[in-house]
């Protein structure tokens, strides 16, 4: 069963909820003004919470797709 998963955070669509970070804290953050962000190096995954993390996005900001290859 392979992981490999791509994460986009859309800013335009954030609101700083918060609950990315809360849920998977070692994939997401928060910047200085409070949005998510990916850690770095995590736009591939890295832990089994991104999906869970996606779905508790209040405004639904977060987008994980498998990778093709």
């Amino acid at each position: 069963m392979s992981d490999d998963i791509h994460i986009e955070i859309d800013q335009d669509v954030c609101i700083g909820a918060g609950q990315c970070a809360l849920t998977a804290p070692d994939v997401f953050t928060q910047d200085d003004d409070g949005f998510s962000t990916l850690l770095p190096g995590r736009e591939d995954g890295g832990g089994p919470l991104v999906r869970e993390a996606a779905r508790s996005c209040p405004v639904s900001a977060i987008t994980v797709s498998k990778t093709v290859g």
